[in-house]
């Protein structure tokens, strides 16, 4: 398998706009091959958010995925009462502040890739 480097080096070599044309169509197709594998994320479903989010205090919280943002990148995210606990008592949590009576606190703008589907529907 070609590195990146190699692979940027061989677009740069390509000798006409047909032949870089013909090179993104195939990228393209690619993608959309790849983006149907992905499970879709949707509001109401529930899932886990995973370990690759900063700060780590959000890592492994579950709860329901709420609306997205315009380009569905960005979801908010509804914790459940299990979680909303978690990150109250988490001493590494010094940016949520989760009042002592709230049962399910909601996470904005939470990265869809740091979001792991866990419902049926997924699988």
């Amino acid at each position: 398998m070609p590195t990146l480097a190699e692979v940027r080096a061989f677009i740069s070599e390509l000798p006409d706009v047909v032949s870089v044309a013909a090179l993104q169509e195939a990228a393209t197709n690619r993608l959309i091959q790849l983006d149907a594998k992905r499970p879709v994320i949707t509001p109401g479903r529930t899932a886990r958010i995973g370990t690759t989010i900063t700060p780590a205090c959000l890592r492994l919280l579950t709860g329901t995925v709420q609306q997205p943002n315009r380009t569905r990148s960005r979801f908010d995210f509804l914790l459940d009462e299990a979680s909303t606990e978690r990150l109250r008592r988490d001493p590494s949590n010094t940016r949520f502040r989760v009042a002592d009576g709230e049962k399910r606190y909601r996470l904005a703008k939470v990265p869809a890739a740091c979001i792991e589907l866990t419902d049926p529907a997924d699988s």
